[in-house]
Order: C-alpha cells, then sequence, then structure tokens
C-alpha cells in the first residue's frame, strides 16, 4: 500500500472506536434512567467521553453545540448525532429509544402517584434538591467542556455579553442569537489564505500519520 493511498483515507476526524448497537443502546438507557432534572448531557458526557472512548471533548464539544442550533430537545439530538457517528441510521434510533425509553417508563407508571401527592411537601423538596444537583452538573460539565473559553478575552466578552443580554436585560433568545452570532461568527471567521508554513506542517503531519499507521499493519 503506497503512502498515495494512505493520505486519502485519513479522516478529517478522529478515529471512532466501533460500538456495538446493543452497547449504545444500554449505554443512553443508563443516562435517561439516571439524569432527573435535566442533567442528562452531564452523564452522557461521562459515558460517551470518559467510559467508552468514543469521543473526546472536542467532538462531544461539536456535537452539542451543533444540537442545540436544531429545533427540538438537545439531549434528543445529540443522541442522533452520536448515534450516527458510531454506527449509522440504525446506531441514532438505538440512542434515541435508550434515552427516551426509561422516561416513558417512569412518567407511565408513576402519573398516578404524581397526580395523588403533588401537593407533598417531602416530595416538592425532593424535586427541589434533584433539580439543584442536575444544576451542579450542567455546571460541572459546562466548566470541563468550556475551560478554553474562558482563558480568552474575546470568548469571555462573548459570553458575558450573552449573558446579559439574556439574563439580565431579558431579551427574546431569538434576538440575541440573530445579533450576537453573526459579530460571533465574523469574529472567529477562518483566515482566507492560511500562511504557507502551516500548510506544509499540516501535510507533513499527515503524512507522518500515514506512514506510522502503515508501519503497525
Amino acid at each position: 500500500m503506497d503512502s498515495a493511498r494512505l493520505l486519502s483515507q485519513i479522516p478529517n476526524e478522529r478515529a471512532i472506536p466501533p460500538a456495538r448497537l446493543g452497547t449504545i443502546f444500554k449505554t443512553f438507557f443508563i443516562a435517561g434512567a439516571i439524569s432527573f432534572g435535566g442533567g442528562v448531557v452531564a452523564y452522557l458526557r461521562e459515558y460517551v467521553v470518559n467510559a467508552h472512548k468514543w469521543f473526546d471533548d472536542e467532538s462531544f464539544l461539536d456535537a452539542l453545540e451543533l444540537s442545540e442550533t436544531l429545533p427540538g430537545l438537545n439531549s434528543v439530538n445529540i443522541s442522533v448525532i452520536i448515534g450516527d457517528r458510531l454506527r449509522g441510521v440504525r446506531g441514532a434510533a438505538s440512542a434515541v429509544a435508550g434515552l427516551l425509553m426509561p422516561g416513558m417508563i417512569v412518567v407511565m407508571a408513576l402519573g398516578v402517584v404524581w397526580s395523588e401527592q403533588r401537593d407533598n411537601p417531602y416530595l416538592r423538596a425532593a424535586l427541589i434538591g434533584v433539580a439543584a444537583s442536575a444544576v451542579g452538573l450542567l455546571t460541572t460539565v459546562t466548566l470541563q467542556l468550556g475551560h478554553r473559553q474562558f482563558t480568552r478575552l474575546a470568548d469571555v466578552v462573548f459570553i458575558a455579553a450573552t449573558f446579559a443580554a439574556v439574563s439580565l436585560i431579558k431579551l427574546p433568545l431569538v434576538a440575541v442569537l440573530l445579533t450576537l452570532g453573526p459579530v460571533a461568527i465574523w469574529y472567529y471567521r477562518p483566515p482566507a489564505h492560511p500562511a504557507p508554513s502551516t500548510q506544509h506542517f499540516h501535510h507533513l503531519r499527515e503524512r507522518f500519520q500515514s506512514h506510522r499507521a502503515h508501519w503497525r499493519h
């Protein structure tokens, strides 16, 4: 196998280890079963990134960002993206089914109990505690995934402006996205012509990776 053919097989993204459909379903089922209060993203990151090594933090963050730009629930969107990346359409179906099934079972089973006990102060206190825990989990994930964005001044400015517009000034989210979104896209736009040294570096890195893969086989 020549180096030219190897270079053509080098993916632009991180190689994802193979995953069985049963494992995908089980992983998302567990995440859906224990993610009380909306902390499903935190559990998904723990399993997808740390436990199974299917994604790294950058890939997971890319999937999360994409899921937030699509209509619908972020948890369902990211399940579709991750499952599709792992095993295509069947992987996406397995991930979504595993994520949604625990909630469906619990809601159907406890619907009658909730209608009778919804005024119970102990039950309300328990739900408030679960919601607080979910906020803590989401904060942890935010800091773990976005720690790089807290070290650059421009990122902090965009974060602070978005927070102030939505939480303090109470502007509509759509208006904030339509205003700050284009500004951020313009600011972070890639250079029109990469420096020759950068292109040469990437070319050498790809050749090194191709030869290393060839030696391993």
